[in-house]
């Protein structure tokens, strides 16, 4: 399975619980928060991706190789997280 960081990209709006560069890190199955604060809304929005990001991707026509960034649903937010492949440690 491929590690991932997810890092907040970009915020086009007001988000009073992230700034860019926050992030955290997906090894396996575990979940890691460095900083020990990440948004629970964003965190709802990205996990259910997380799965099929750390799987080889090379079905034709399916969108997820190419799709690397998600919005979180916060409409005042328009916070923009990135999904960075790492490698293993």
């Amino acid at each position: 399975m491929q590690d991932l960081k997810i890092v907040v990209k970009e915020i086009r709006g007001h988000c009073d619980s992230m700034e860019v560069g926050d992030y955290f890190i997906v090894r396996g199955g575990h979940l890691t928060i460095p900083e020990g604060h990440f948004c629970y809304w964003a965190l709802n929005s990205i996990i259910p991706l997380l799965p099929a990001k750390q799987r080889k991707l090379d079905e034709p026509n399916d969108w997820m190789p190419t799709t690397w960034e998600v919005q979180c649903p916060d409409p005042k937010g328009d916070v923009i997280m990135q999904m960075i492949p790492i490698d293993p440690e």
